[in-house]
């Protein structure tokens, strides 16, 4: 895809101040970023609305992340020796959060549930684990507390989701250590609008055990998916031991 290196600057920022404000993010605010025009900005954003990764809402003059710019950013952001992406700096302490309250579990189930838990906690999604046919499941209020589930069409086609996910992930085995569905690449509630991010794991009770999380497609993509590579580590450690 023939993109500036200015344009892939400002699909990230669009992407991540749409995640804190879930709100449009519109030229003006961009150009004091940027330190340019927020002609210029209009110019650059026309190019990436053309070539699908942003669009405009109806009722705003802002624009938001497609899937497609959402995809485009996620690849980028997994390429190795890119620095387009800093890392972030909260991704860090939610990983020390996480790994001490895994860590110091004895019992498989506890140390699942805490896992979940804290995904719940550090993303704001919903946290789920399917581990040996078992689906654990956290976080459904704070899904459903962020703006995007207002529409009750969407609340059901995630509950739609959510009844076929178990059989879905036994069925489909997704084979990547991270595994990444943004909007309509799920494979089941495609028109629900919302990231499927999993990570695989080995466990004494199966060789495709999943710890994730499921969200908005308006995330904070960089941290999301670190702490849930984590969290799938941490587990695969915990649950190898042999005091479990």
């Amino acid at each position: 895809m023939n993109i500036s290196e200015r344009q892939e600057k400002i699909l990230a920022q669009i992407i991540e101040e749409y995640a804190e404000t879930a709100s449009p993010v519109g030229s003006v605010t961009m150009a004091k970023l940027f330190d340019v025009s927020p002609a210029t900005i209009r110019a650059e954003m026309a190019r990436l609305e053309a070539l699908g990764l942003i669009a405009q809402p109806h009722t705003s003059a802002g624009r938001v992340p497609t899937d497609a710019g959402y995809r485009y950013y996620v690849n980028r952001m997994t390429e190795p020796d890119e620095g387009s992406f800093e890392k972030d700096t909260s991704e860090s302490r939610g990983m020390h959060a996480l790994e001490k309250r895994v860590s110091s579990q004895s019992r498989a189930d506890a140390a699942i549930r805490g896992a979940v838990d804290s995904l719940v906690e550090l993303t704001g999604n919903l946290g789920l684990a399917t581990v040996g046919g078992q689906l654990y499941l956290s976080g459904i209020s704070r899904l459903f507390m962020q703006p995007e589930f207002m529409d009750t069409n969407r609340v059901q086609a995630v509950a739609k989701l959510l009844d076929n996910l178990e059989p879905w992930l036994r069925e489909a085995a997704p084979g990547e250590p991270l595994n990444i569905f943004i909007g309509h690449e799920n494979p089941i509630g495609k028109n629900s609008e919302v990231s499927l991010i999993i990570s695989k794991f080995i466990s004494p009770f199966s060789d495709r055990s999943y710890i994730g999380v499921l969200g908005p497609t308006r995330q904070n993509y960089m941290r999301v998916t670190g702490l849930v590579r984590y969290a799938g580590q941490m587990l695969e450690e915990v649950l190898n031991r042999e005091i479990i």
